[in-house]
């Protein structure tokens, strides 16, 4: 290393590295340090620092050069994103962000300027939401999301300059992060217990909504998924069933879309019980054909598929006997029922969480679990094999009895 990289560069007492320059801006001097590199990791060698420092030079200079053209405000940065910025959002994804525009921020930031807007006044906005509205952990996570997403189009947009766009998104120091969250936040996996689950059996056997109810339990379905599965996805000779679509009510009207994430797609496998239970759902489909083709004519229900292109609800797995379609609304009626009558909270997702929790107990691969459920990554996955079930319990218990 050669002298004229030494300069400004100095070992701190803990062993790490820092760095520093001076540069003249307007007649003025100007001093920059830091002791970590673009990551956020500690300068461990000498060459990491100079490195670190070259870098933070050359941004220095390009945030000289690279003031913003002209101010714009807050709404003005969202509504040119909505116009240009988010062609191939899922419409799911375009509707929650209307509505958390349109019924909070909107009036709280958006006739401010873009780049007048400051770290503390984020935060301190999420931390409203979340301690003093009581608004749920996930729901804030959304705003925050909405902050980044708005602060990135005015800074590609060059409305924010590079040190300002540092500040509020990228430096781990100081950028605008989720409030710390309570130690009563409800964040965890909810799985039914052995004993639930057999009286949850009983109560569907039989109802209109078994199908679903078994979707749900065996193959871990989100709901929309389970409503919006075709029989041309179900192959049940080889106990395999294909997962690409997914129903939507989109302006009032039902629809089968894509699914939300790439990884959402996936092929998911039977066991023996779903695959009997399928080939004689697929004989009583076929005698109902005959015995009641005139209701099922009178009854069926055209949609929209993912293509455009509109087909028969007959086509669909959850289909009523009598050619009635069933939708992601369906479930609603037993929910209650059960909350009722069984005193179990019942939420068709949580058929998803027990499906989750059953296999990480059985030692599933992670991986092959990670696949099954459809998580774009692995961290999702692993709560499953973190959280604390009752089955889980009694195992625990078992083997501190034998030791």
């Amino acid at each position: 290393m050669t002298k004229t990289q030494d300069l400004g560069i100095s070992q701190l007492p803990n062993g790490n590295w820092c760095y520093r320059f001076t540069k003249t801006v307007d007649g003025k001097r100007v001093n920059r340090k830091g002791s970590k590199d673009e990551a956020g990791n500690p300068l461990k060698t000498k060459r990491a620092a100079a490195q670190a420092k070259a870098i933070a030079e050359m941004r220095f200079e390009a945030s000289l050069n690279q003031k913003p053209e002209h101010r714009m405000t807050f709404g003005e940065v969202y509504m040119e994103y909505c116009e240009q910025g988010r062609s191939g959002k899922a419409y799911s994804t375009i509707k929650k962000q209307n509505s958390l525009w349109k019924n909070h921020l909107e009036e709280k930031f958006g006739s401010r300027y873009v780049d007048s807007i400051s770290v503390a006044e984020v935060n301190d906005y999420l931390s409203f939401l979340y301690y003093t509205e009581g608004r749920a952990y996930k729901y804030v996570e959304g705003f925050l999301k909405m902050f980044y997403l708005i602060f990135g189009q005015a800074y590609s947009r060059n409305y924010l300059d590079v040190d300002v766009y540092n500040k509020l998104c990228v430096n781990k120091d100081v950028r605008i992060r989720m409030p710390k969250m309570k130690i009563d936040e409800d964040t965890e996996i909810v799985a039914f217990s052995k004993e639930e689950t057999e009286r949850l059996d009983t109560y569907f056997q039989g109802t209109n909504a078994e199908t679903a109810y078994l979707l749900g339990k065996c193959c871990g379905l989100r709901i929309n998924e389970c409503y919006g599965l075709k029989w041309e996805n179900v192959d049940i000779e080889n106990g395999r069933i294909t997962i690409d679509r997914q129903m939507q009510y989109q302006d009032g009207l039902i629809k089968l879309v894509p699914l939300k994430t790439r990884n959402a797609r996936r092929v998911i496998y039977m066991s023996q019980k779903l695959k009997d239970y399928f080939l004689k759902l697929a004989a009583e489909t076929k005698a109902h054909e005959v015995d009641l083709k005139a209701q099922r004519a009178q009854n069926c229900t055209y949609i929209y598929d993912v293509d455009g292109n509109k087909i028969s609800s007959l086509e669909l797995v959850n289909s009523l006997p009598n050619g009635k379609i069933q939708t992601v609304n369906s479930m609603k009626y037993h929910s209650r029922t059960i909350k009722t009558a069984l005193k179990i909270d019942f939420k068709y997702h949580y058929l998803r969480h027990t499906y989750g929790t059953r296999l990480a107990e059985l030692n599933t691969p992670t991986h092959i679990l990670c696949n099954q459920m459809g998580h774009a990554s692995g961290k999702v996955t692993e709560r499953y094999y973190l959280a604390v079930s009752q089955s889980g319990i009694d195992i625990l218990v078992r083997n501190l009895n034998a030791v």
